[in-house]
């Protein structure tokens, strides 16, 4: 039978479904997966935004929609985290949704207005310590990566920054760019090009190494031991999505991956190309689900 689901696969348009607002990162992002899957599928693979608690209505969706590979979500580093903060969760996060593959990862860039009290991310520590509630910071939502990022970096640093939620899309870092916040958490994807015009300064990366466009950059980890946030885009499945499907649109996804031009244009979008088995993708997603739980819990943040 595996063979005969194979075959028949696709006979028919494809829904890519993006949790969040057109015209954020995560979309960009969902258009040139559905673009790349499309060409290697031969139909349309068509985007549907269904933005809404921090990615849970779309990701609801899917976990709930029928396991034929028909309805895809865009899997970023958004899912583990709203997921671990849901206090009454319509569906299991690592049970009910079978992972296909990473397409590209990316740490996130701290960033503040060029005309910052602090120049680097040694100086905002130092500041942050000397000056505690003063700071604040703009994110997508409670509970979004940005989020506790910050969060984390509180926790390791020892500092205590204000939260300032936003309804999501790029309300967070128009705040930022306005001067109405003193810093954010935010993807290179929208970032990287205020960096380059002078419009933001970058402090910090968030990754476990620094991060390759921006080698002069430091990692957060430098100062902070142990602090490590990355985001990712990836494809998920609805749970008992038949494995030959799963398979098959792994290596879709591996193929067009390779490809230069897909490999050029995640980088300029700030990302490093990273494809993965459906198993590495699972166990990852499960192992930061319980690093934001923890956060959550140790941060005492209100789940929703």
């Amino acid at each position: 039978m595996p063979n005969a689901w194979a075959q028949a696969y696709p006979a028919r348009n494809i829904t890519l479904v993006c949790p969040f607002a057109p015209g954020g990162s995560a979309d960009i992002m969902a258009r040139l997966i559905a673009q790349k899957l499309s060409e290697g599928l031969n139909v349309p693979v068509v985007v549907e935004n269904r933005p809404g608690a921090g990615g849970m209505v779309g990701a609801n969706f899917v976990a709930k929609a029928k396991p034929d590979g028909y309805t895809l979500l865009q899997i970023t580093g958004a899912y583990p985290a709203a997921s671990a903060l849901a206090s009454a969760p319509q569906f299991d996060a690592v049970k009910d949704m079978t992972m296909v593959s990473m397409v590209t990862s990316y740490p996130f860039i701290i960033n503040v207005p060029p005309n910052a009290p602090f120049q680097t991310f040694t100086e905002f520590l130092a500041y942050a310590k000397a000056h505690p509630g003063k700071l604040n910071y703009s994110s997508s939502g409670i509970g979004s990566i940005g989020h506790l990022s910050a969060e984390l970096m509180n926790a390791l640093g020892n500092i205590e920054t204000v939260h300032i939620p936003t309804k999501g899309g790029t309300t967070a870092l128009s705040e930022l760019l306005a001067g109405r916040v003193d810093f954010m958490f935010e993807a290179p994807t929208l970032s990287l090009s205020y960096i380059k015009s002078g419009k933001l300064k970058a402090l910090a990366s968030t990754g476990k190494e620094r991060y390759k466009p921006m080698q002069d950059l430091p990692a957060v980890a430098e100062t902070l031991v142990g602090y490590e946030t990355i985001s990712f885009i990836g494809v998920g499945a609805p749970a008992g999505t038949p494995d030959a499907i799963v398979q098959q649109l792994n290596n879709e996804i591996r193929k067009f991956v390779a490809q230069a031009d897909t490999v050029k244009r995640l980088t300029e979008l700030g990302g490093e190309p990273q494809t993965s088995s459906p198993d590495e993708m699972n166990r990852f997603v499960a192992n930061e689900f319980r690093k934001w739980r923890q956060v959550i819990t140790q941060r005492k943040i209100e789940r929703q």
